[in-house]
C-alpha cells in the first residue's frame, strides 16, 4: 500500500501536493462554517428570512463580477500572487464577521468574500494546468475534487460541534484555516506563469487570432464558448437539487433537517471514495462525449425527483447525481486546460467559472417561477429537459469539433496521396 501511495505521489511535482494539503485544510476551516452563516446572520441581524438570505446573492452576483477581474490578474500578476491574496482576505473576512453587527456590515463583508473567491479558484486552475501535462490533468483535478470532498465531509460536523458551544470558535477555525493555507503558498510556492510564452508560441487545442488581446480571445473562441454557454445551461438542473431539494422535501413531505442531511453527506463520501475510479473510466475517452454522459446522467438525476416520496428515494436522487457530478466536472476542467493558451489560461477559467456563476444565479429563479406558476413537482421536469438540452447540445459540439478537424487534416492527407 505504501508503494502504491509513494508511486502516486511522484506521479505529479510536490507544489500540486502542496494545493491538494492546502485545500483540505481551507475547504474544512470554510466548511466549518458557512453552512450554519444564515443562521448565524439572522440570529445576530433579528431580520426576516428573505432580507437575510439576500447576503447569499449578494455574495454570489459579486463573484460574477470578480471572476473577469481573476482572469486579467492570474495571466497578468501571476497566480501565486492572486491566490495568497484570495485566501487571506477570506481568512481575515471571516474575522470581522464574527464581530459583525448590522446589515450593512455583513454585505460588505460578502462582497470581500465575493471578489476574493473567484481569485483563488481561477489562480489554482491555471497553476495546476502548467503543473500538470494534459495527460495527466484529469486525474489531478480528480484528486483535487478528492481532497476537497473530504475536507467538506468533515467540515460541517466539526463546525456544527463548534457553533453550538460558540460560534467565535467555528469563525476562528474557518480563518485559520484560509490564513494557513495562504501562509503555506507564500513561503513554499513558486510562481507558475511563463510571463515570456507568446500567443504564437503556445501549443493549444484553442484557434489564436493574431492581434487579440485578453479576453476578446477568448470570446472569439466560439468553440469555447458554446461549451461554456452549454456547461452553464446544463448546471442550472444539478444546482436545482442543491438548493430547491431540502426545502421541496419539508415542505411538501415533511422531511426534516437532521435527516435530510445525511443526503449531502452521500455526495461527499462518494466523491472522495469513487471520484478516482469514475476518472480511470472518464479519462481513456474524449472530452466532450463524456461531459454529455455526464449531463445526460445530471438531468435524469433531476427529473427522478419528481417521482420521489421520502428519504430514501431522494437519497437516491442524490446518488445518481453525484455519479453525473463525478463524470462532469474533472473531465470539463480538463477541457478547459487543454483548450486554453498558456498565456490566457486564467482568462479561459474565469469565464468558465463566470458559466458556473450563472447557473449558481438563475437555478433557483427558474425553479421558484416554475414551482409558483406550475407545481412543485413541474421543478424537477423542468431540470431534465433542461439537463437534456445541455447533453444534446454538447453532442452537437462534439460532432461539429470532429468535422472541422477531418476538415483542417483532409488536405494534408490530400497531398500525401
Amino acid at each position: 500500500m505504501n508503494s502504491k501511495f509513494k508511486f502516486l505521489y511522484d506521479q505529479y511535482p510536490r507544489q500540486f501536493w502542496l494545493m491538494v494539503t492546502g485545500i483540505v485544510i481551507s475547504t474544512a476551516g470554510g466548511s466549518m462554517i458557512w453552512p450554519f452563516l444564515l443562521i448565524y446572520a439572522s440570529g445576530k441581524l433579528n431580520l426576516p428570512l428573505s432580507t437575510v438570505a439576500t447576503l447569499i446573492s449578494i455574495n454570489a452576483g459579486t463573484g460574477l463580477f470578480a471572476s473577469f477581474l481573476a482572469g486579467t490578474l492570474a495571466d497578468k500578476v501571476g497566480r501565486k500572487a492572486v491566490m495568497v491574496f484570495s485566501l487571506a482576505m477570506n481568512g481575515i473576512a471571516y474575522l470581522f464577521l464574527m464581530r459583525a453587527e448590522t446589515y450593512p456590515q455583513f454585505v460588505t463583508l460578502m462582497i470581500f468574500i465575493g471578489l476574493s473567491n473567484p481569485l483563488y479558484q481561477v489562480g489554482a486552475d491555471a497553476m495546476l494546468a502548467d503543473l500538470i501535462p494534459s495527460e495527466k490533468r484529469t486525474d489531478a483535478f480528480a484528486i483535487n475534487r478528492i481532497a476537497s470532498n473530504s475536507a467538506f465531509a468533515l467540515g460541517p460536523a466539526i463546525g456544527g460541534f463548534l457553533a453550538s458551544n460558540s460560534y467565535n470558535l467555528a469563525f476562528y477555525g474557518a480563518a485559520a484555516g484560509f490564513l494557513s493555507y495562504s501562509l503555506l503558498l507564500f513561503f513554499l510556492a513558486h510562481e507558475t506563469l511563463d510571463k515570456t510564452l507568446s500567443a504564437g508560441t503556445v501549443n493549444s487545442l484553442a484557434p489564436q487570432p493574431k492581434g487579440a488581446d485578453g479576453y476578446v480571445r477568448v470570446f472569439r473562441d466560439k468553440g469555447y464558448m458554446a461549451f461554456v454557454a452549454l456547461m452553464a445551461i446544463g448546471l442550472i438542473a444539478p444546482t436545482m437539487v442543491w438548493i430547491l431539494m431540502p426545502v421541496y422535501a419539508k415542505t411538501n413531505f415533511g422531511l426534516p433537517e437532521a435527516l435530510y442531511g445525511w443526503i449531502p453527506t452521500t455526495n461527499a463520501i462518494m466523491c472522495v471514495f469513487v471520484q478516482f475510479s469514475v476518472t480511470q473510466i472518464t479519462r481513456r475517452h474524449r472530452t466532450l462525449p463524456v461531459a454529455a454522459t455526464g449531463m445526460l446522467i445530471y438531468a435524469l438525476s433531476v427529473g427522478s425527483v419528481a417521482l420521489m416520496t421520502g428519504f430514501w428515494g431522494f437519497w437516491l436522487s442524490m446518488v445518481l447525481l453525484t455519479f453525473g457530478e463525478l463524470i462532469v466536472v474533472p473531465t470539463a476542467s480538463k477541457y478547459v486546460a487543454d483548450t486554453a493558451p498558456a498565456d490566457l489560461r486564467g482568462r479561459y477559467m474565469s469565464i468558465y467559472w463566470l458559466g458556473w456563476g450563472l447557473a449558481r444565479t438563475l437555478s433557483p429563479l427558474i425553479g421558484g417561477f416554475i414551482n409558483d406558476r406550475i407545481a412543485p413537482q413541474a421543478i424537477w421536469i423542468g431540470g431534465l429537459l433542461i439537463g437534456l438540452t445541455s447533453t444534446f447540445g454538447l453532442i452537437a459540439l462534439n460532432n461539429i469539433t470532429l468535422a472541422r478537424s477531418a476538415l483542417r487534416t483532409q488536405p494534408k492527407a490530400d497531398s500525401a496521396s
